[in-house]
């Protein structure tokens, strides 16, 4: 079964002065490159004190990224979209249109240094958005994202069930401070991921908001995103004043 809940409480991931991190949405589609380098940039800045905490929400044009972890043999046809070396955690994932891509840079500073923590509070924020879709989700041991549980019907028997992955997640700490972040498949070509192995995983498959039936637009997704991230990690306010711009 999919574990719902995470210990330790996420509270702790609360800053103390209750200071809201920015947030900002970007319009169309966003160059990979572009981002890593306005991201780090961003991320330098809040270290430095002169900058404040971001989640920057976009899409990508269709590629593929490489954590750390990845591994050459999980990327099945490299010719088929640009690939892109990341310095995130993590293996292969894809990126494109239709996919929610939060960017998250937060002061850990101020938020508990606790790393483990942090990729909790990323999971139950996951979780808890989707749950504003009464899309029940949650984290399976040894594996990386946000799962669902799917019943498949069979034929005139009570079928079976299968897990798929609905979000994924990827970050980097330097100085205590996070960029990188998360993936949501709100409405993505779900065939575009067939070209790698997502996140190393090959038993289990990929999924969607609009794939499991749920009919959710990206500004949907960004409102219950928006409203979980309240609960997990406080509040946030609304800036232009995203990375290079």
């Amino acid at each position: 079964m999919l574990s719902q809940s995470l210990s330790p409480a996420v509270s702790k991931l609360l800053r103390e002065d209750g200071a809201p991190a920015e947030w900002a949405v970007s319009p169309g589609l966003v160059d990979y490159p572009f981002a890593v380098a306005a991201m780090e940039a961003r991320a330098a800045a809040i270290a430095a004190g002169e900058a404040p905490e971001l989640v920057w929400l976009l899409e990508h044009p269709p590629l593929y990224t490489a954590g750390v972890s990845s591994r050459d043999a999980d990327l099945l046809d490299a010719g088929r979209f640009p690939v892109h070396r990341s310095g995130r955690g993590g293996q292969f994932t894809y990126h494109g249109p239709g996919q929610r891509v939060a960017y998250v840079m937060l002061d850990l500073n101020r938020r508990g240094r606790d790393v483990r923590a942090f990729v909790r509070g990323l999971e139950q924020w996951l979780i808890g958005a989707l749950g504003e879709f009464g899309v029940p989700a949650g984290v399976r041991e040894g594996r990386v994202g946000v799962w669902v549980e799917r019943r498949i019907p069979g034929d005139g028997g009570p079928g079976w069930s299968r897990e798929d992955k609905i979000a994924a997640i990827g970050v980097k700490v330097r100085k205590w401070v996070s960029f990188h972040g998360v993936s949501l498949n709100v409405e993505p070509d779900l065939t575009h991921f067939t070209g790698i192995v997502p996140c190393g995983i090959a038993e289990h498959g990929v999924t969607s908001l609009v794939d499991l039936g749920v009919p959710a637009t990206l500004d949907e997704a960004d409102a219950a995103l928006r409203i979980s991230f309240r609960r997990v990690f406080g509040e946030s306010r609304d800036t232009h004043h995203f990375p290079g711009k």
